[in-house]
C-alpha cells in the first residue's frame, strides 16, 4: 500500500453499481473512501433491476458487444475492454454469486436477483473499509472546495468521483437534479431510453386492449427488422423489442415529429402463405373469426388489424396489413417511465481517466456520461466499466499528486 495514497480520502456521491465500483477500486488501492448516498439505502435500481432476474451482462464476442453502445462505442471501447464481459462473470464469481447464461446469452447470477450480490458486495466494501453516508444529499462545492450536503454536512476530499445516475426511475433516487450543480460543465439533454412510445389509441381499443401482450411479432423501421415481445398500454406500447429501437424511434421523433413503425403479427409466415389464407373470400365470417380462424391471430392481434382498417388510410389486402401494421408513434414515454437514460457529461468535458477538465480531481462515472445501450446486460456492463476506469483514474491522479 502507498503510504501517499492511505493519507488521501476520497469521496464516491451515488451509490449505484458505477460509484460502488469506483469505490472498491479506490479502496483497494489504499485510499479512505466514502460513499455517500441521499436514499435511505444503497443501489436501489439494481435491485429493482433484480426483481424479473438480473441480467448482469452479456456473452456475446466483445467485438459485438461494443456496438451495442452506438455513437459512443468508439469512446467506451478502452473502458469495456478493461473490463469487459468475462471479467464481471469472474467478478461476480468471486462474491460467491455464480451465474449461467440464458438461451438469449444474456448473462445472470444463479441467484435469479440482485440481493444476494448485494449483500456480499457490501460485505466486501466494509472489510475494505468503505464508509457508506446515507440520506446525504449532494448541493455541490463550498468556498473552500468541500462537498456540502443537504443535511448540513461538509466533506473534504482529496479526489471525488460522482456517479449520481442519469434521470429515469427518479423514485428510486437518480432524478437529473446535479445537472444544475455543474453549470460550467456542456450536458447533453437527459432523455428517455430503452422506454416506451405515444400511439393515440381509439377509445375501444385502448379500453378492450391495454395491458395485452404482443408475443412472437417482428418490428419494422427505417429497414431494420427486429423479433421480440412489447406490450400494449392505454397511452402506446413498451416492451423489449420497442426498447431496441427506442434511440432510433425517439431521434426520428425528434426530427420529424414523429416515427411510424410497423408490426409484423406473423413473422413465421411468408406474405405468399398468409395471402393463401386470408386473401380469398370470407364465406360469411366475421372479420374477427375470420382472422382467428385463419391466421390464429389472438383478440389483440384482432384489434389491431381493425385499428389499421378504421384508421382511415388505404385498405391493403389482409394478409399484407397483418404483416405490415402501421404504428404511428408520437413521443416517448417520460423519463420516470424509462429503463434508463440518453444524455449526459459531454466526451469533451473529460479527459482519459474520466476527470472533468475543469474541475482537477473531479471524476464521473456511470449514467451521468454521454451514453446509452439496450438492454440486455449492457448498461449494467458499462456502468461497472466507467465506474472502474473513474476509480483508477483518481488513483493515477493522486499518486501524481
Amino acid at each position: 500500500m502507498s503510504s501517499t495514497l492511505s493519507s488521501k480520502q476520497v469521496a464516491v456521491i451515488g451509490g449505484g453499481p458505477a460509484g460502488l465500483m469506483a469505490a472498491e477500486t479506490m479502496a483497494q488501492a489504499g485510499l479512505r473512501v466514502q460513499v455517500f448516498e441521499r436514499m435511505p439505502s444503497i443501489a436501489r435500481k439494481l435491485l429493482m433491476a433484480g426483481r424479473g432476474g438480473l441480467n448482469i451482462t452479456h456473452s456475446e464476442p466483445l467485438e459485438t458487444f461494443r456496438e451495442r453502445y452506438g455513437e459512443a462505442a468508439g469512446w467506451l471501447a478502452p473502458y469495456l475492454d478493461a473490463f469487459p464481459p468475462s471479467a464481471l462473470v469472474d467478478w461476480c464469481a468471486a462474491l460467491g454469486q455464480e451465474t449461467f447464461i440464458g438461451s438469449s446469452g444474456r448473462v445472470f447470477p444463479k441467484a435469479m436477483k440482485a440481493s444476494p450480490l448485494l449483500r456480499a458486495w457490501l460485505n466486501r466494501l466494509d472489510g475494505l473499509g468503505v464508509r457508506v453516508s446515507l440520506r446525504s444529499e449532494w448541493r455541490g462545492w463550498d468556498a473552500d472546495g468541500a462537498l456540502t450536503f443537504a443535511n448540513g454536512n461538509t466533506f473534504k476530499a482529496d479526489a471525488t468521483v460522482l456517479a449520481l445516475g442519469g434521470a429515469s426511475w427518479p423514485r428510486l433516487g437518480a432524478d437529473g437534479g446535479w445537472t444544475a450543480l455543474l453549470p460550467d460543465i456542456e450536458i447533453a439533454p437527459l432523455r428517455p431510453a430503452n422506454c416506451g412510445f405515444r400511439i393515440d389509441w381509439s377509445e375501444i381499443f385502448r379500453k378492450q386492449h391495454a395491458g395485452a401482450p404482443l408475443k412472437r411479432i417482428a418490428l419494422q423501421f427505417n429497414g431494420e427488422t427486429l423479433r421480440g415481445e412489447a406490450v400494449i398500454t392505454s397511452e402506446g406500447i413498451e416492451g423489449g423489442v420497442i426498447y431496441a429501437l427506442s434511440a432510433r424511434l425517439r431521434e426520428a421523433i425528434a426530427r420529424d415529429g414523429e416515427a411510424k413503425l410497423f408490426v409484423d403479427l406473423r413473422p413465421d409466415m411468408t406474405l405468399a402463405e398468409l395471402s393463401e389464407k386470408l386473401d380469398g373470400p370470407r364465406r360469411g365470417a366475421t372479420l374477427s373469426n375470420f382472422l382467428r380462424k385463419s391466421a390464429n391471430l389472438p383478440p389483440v392481434g384482432i384489434g389491431l388489424v381493425q385499428e389499421a382498417l378504421h384508421g382511415g388510410a388505404d385498405k391493403p389486402q389482409l394478409s399484407a396489413l397483418v404483416k405490415a401494421i402501421p404504428l404511428r408513434l408520437t413521443a416517448p414515454f417520460g423519463l420516470a417511465r424509462a429503463i434508463s437514460t440518453a444524455g449526459g457529461i459531454a466526451l469533451t468535458e473529460l479527459d482519459d481517466g474520466l476527470m472533468l477538465r475543469k474541475r482537477p480531481g473531479v471524476f464521473v462515472a456511470g449514467e451521468m456520461l454521454d451514453w446509452e445501450a439496450p438492454t440486455g446486460g449492457y448498461l449494467l456492463q458499462g456502468c461497472f466499466a466507467t465506474g472502474l476506469a473513474a476509480g483508477h483514474g483518481a488513483i493515477r491522479w493522486l499518486s501524481a499528486d
